[in-house]
């Protein structure tokens, strides 16, 4: 009783304060409040009532276990992803919202076939290795591929070396995640490099094939796929990933053997595009209708797992968004969409189609905001913001009513593929931020399935999305 009549106390204070008009104002006679007008109480106690409503309530842990276990890897143009779309469509249907609809999306085919192999070929034998082709390389044929091994860690290295020492090896690049940082998605971004250019930056040299080191957080046997892309009139060689201790291994050995071989089989290929689509409902909005406040995450996930952390995690978070404003009866002043997008992890189509259309349609629609879960379901820590300083510092304002939860930063950087592409009509980009030491270990690979998401943050994280939506609603940003 005393810890609630302290909570209600600095509520109220806290309420008064705010609104006290600054010395500055007062001596020019314009009467305006301090920079920081928030928390309001009505705000501080609504806020509370969201999250002991997710708490006890929410769906989003137990829609998540269906989309994970009963539909499983949603990897783009598989039946598994067209089964999510009607899924998740009938979740949405059930809701009762204002609208419900799919947009088309024409996306890329790339079917990895069966699973990889490889070994290291040495004086000694031969030593089995875990690898899997990145998403969107040529495979090797059935005979496989077998060449010699030059290690560097940065593409920048290649040029150096030159054609002389590359052509006809594979290139291992064995750059790994910066561990110093604190932020891993740093160290990720900067490691990511090799595995999105180094094929065809490789083959400019006369490579044959590369082997990149997974963008991993720590030491294990799992190879992590993702996303590569190849340039434009150069030559298009095998592309896969190595596990962490695989790479140790592989570099260890070549110190002890500099003659040693690599072989490696893969099966994979690129098909023609064909079509996917874009899931979304709204509650619309009652004063301003033509203002839209995106919230959402890509349904599509990588073809090794379950995808649910990346992104199922986030998808249902953002369908939790709009569970609450029904549960509530809230009729938002703005309209609120959710938006699940398609083909995240291979191309963004999803994202450029609905950026696309928003582009459309800018003259008499006005997209606000747009909220991405995209970084994994766990414990929440604060928002990114991709926009001007003055938006950043719209969505600092209101981090004494979020801190009590613990989300305590706003700060520059970057919100999420998918709503990326809404730049281009101003939209203000908004990623939510969990906490990041463990994503990396379970990103792209095969361990990233249900049973490593905890049902207490997922459901934190969905009532920190809800109640920033709830406040840029509210007062606009």
């Amino acid at each position: 009783m005393k810890k609630l009549f302290f909570l209600l106390s600095w509520l109220v204070f806290a309420t008064c304060q705010a609104q006290q008009p600054t010395k500055q104002a007062e001596n020019s006679g314009i009467v305006t409040v301090a920079t920081n007008p928030l928390p309001f109480l009505q705000d501080s106690l609504f806020i509370s009532q969201l999250y002991q409503q997710t708490l006890l309530e929410g769906k989003c842990y137990e829609n998540l276990r269906y989309l994970c276990t009963k539909i499983g890897a949603r990897f783009t143009a598989t039946p598994q992803a067209e089964q999510a779309v009607r899924w998740t469509k009938s979740l949405l249907d059930s809701m009762l919202l204002d609208s419900v609809w799919l947009q088309l999306v024409q996306v890329p085919q790339w079917k990895r076939g069966k699973a990889e192999k490889a070994h290291l070929v040495s004086k000694k034998g031969k030593i089995a290795v875990p690898i899997c082709a990145l998403g969107g390389s040529v495979g090797t044929g059935a005979k496989g591929l077998q060449a010699g091994v030059i290690e560097v860690k940065k593409i920048e290295e290649l040029a150096v070396l030159g054609e002389e020492k590359i052509k006809g090896k594979i290139v291992f690049f064995n750059q790994a995640l910066n561990v110093t940082y604190f932020d891993t998605f740093e160290a990720y971004g900067e490691a990511g490099k090799p595995r999105r250019n180094g094929a065809s930056e490789a083959a400019k040299l006369g490579a044959v094939g590369v082997v990149v080191r997974s963008l991993a957080s720590n030491l294990d046997d799992l190879p992590h796929t993702g996303s590569m892309t190849y340039q434009l009139n150069v030559r298009q060689i095998p592309a896969v990933a190595i596990s962490t201790n695989g790479a140790e291994l592989l570099s260890k050995q070549l110190v002890a053997d500099p003659t040693l071989q690599f072989f490696m089989q893969t099966n994979c290929q690129r098909l023609a595009d064909t079509t996917s689509h874009n899931v979304i409902g709204e509650i619309r909005g009652t004063e301003k209708p033509n203002e839209i406040i995106v919230v959402g995450g890509h349904l599509d996930s990588w073809d090794l797992a379950q995808g649910a952390h990346d992104d199922g995690a986030g998808c249902m978070q953002a369908v939790e968004v709009l569970q609450l404003f029904k549960k509530f009866n809230i009729r938002p002043r703005r309209t609120i969409r959710v938006i699940l997008y398609m083909n995240e992890e291979f191309g963004n189509r999803g994202g450029i189609t609905y950026s696309q259309y928003a582009e459309q349609v800018q003259n008499s629609v006005k997209h606000l905001a747009a909220l991405e879960s995209d970084r994994g379901g766990f414990t929440p820590r604060g928002f990114n913001v991709d926009a001007t300083p003055d938006k950043v510092q719209a969505v600092a304002q209101w981090l004494p009513l979020l801190k009590p939860y613990g989300i305590y930063f706003a700060q520059k950087g970057g919100a999420g593929v998918d709503i990326t592409p809404l730049k281009v009509v101003g939209t203000t980009l908004i990623g939510y931020v969990p906490d990041s030491q463990r994503y990396f270990d379970l990103h792209h690979t095969t361990q990233d399935t249900f049973d490593k998401v905890n049902q207490r943050e997922l459901k934190l994280g969905a009532a920190g999305m809800a109640a920033l939506v709830y406040l840029i609603d509210k007062y606009g940003i």
